[in-house]
């Protein structure tokens, strides 16, 4: 393969890695939050009315930039019926299919987010409640993160294809 491939996928699984490993820490952001607005409303009887909604957008925070890391690393949901039977090249193959859906509905999510990324930037989009936070830093952060995604996508279809080449990118 090409040194710009290998450059790209080395690039884009650091950058993978990187995302995700923050993401693991915002975990315990959010139960600090959760853990504070119990203790303030339980025993000081002071509400924290940002608190649970600040949770809410950690955890999709969370979700969203741990995407790309779980791509790199296989680790996400797969049905395995017949896959773990298939020889490299099969898994390859099968895998090059898959990945084939996953950009496709990566794409879509991605027009989507942008789409609502716009209408938030151009309305001012605020959540309804008490805080009435805005809502535009955290769809530029899903739509950074499905970019990432595809990006990392892109870069599994180069390793499968190696993989069918016989090549080693790393």
């Amino acid at each position: 393969m090409p040194n710009v491939i290998r450059t790209y996928v080395r690039l884009i699984d650091r950058m993978s890695d990187y995302v995700g490993y923050v993401a693991m820490y915002l975990i315990f952001l959010m139960v600090a939050i959760l853990l504070l607005d119990a203790v303030t409303r339980n025993v000081i009887q002071i509400p924290l009315h940002w608190a649970i909604e600040a949770a809410q957008f950690t955890l999709a925070a969370y979700y969203f930039m741990g995407g790309a890391m779980t791509l790199k690393n296989n680790d996400h949901v797969r049905m395995d019926l017949f896959y773990e039977r298939l020889s490299e090249r099969g898994k390859a193959w099968m895998d090059l299919a898959t990945v084939g859906c996953l950009l496709f509905y990566l794409v879509v999510m991605l027009i989507g987010s942008i789409s609502s990324l716009e209408y938030a930037i151009q309305t001012g989009e605020r959540r309804f409640s008490m805080w009435n936070p805005s809502m535009i830093p955290i769809k530029v952060l899903i739509v950074a993160c499905i970019v990432l995604m595809v990006l990392q996508t892109v870069s599994l279809i180069f390793k499968h294809v190696a993989t069918l080449r016989g090549a080693d990118l790393s």
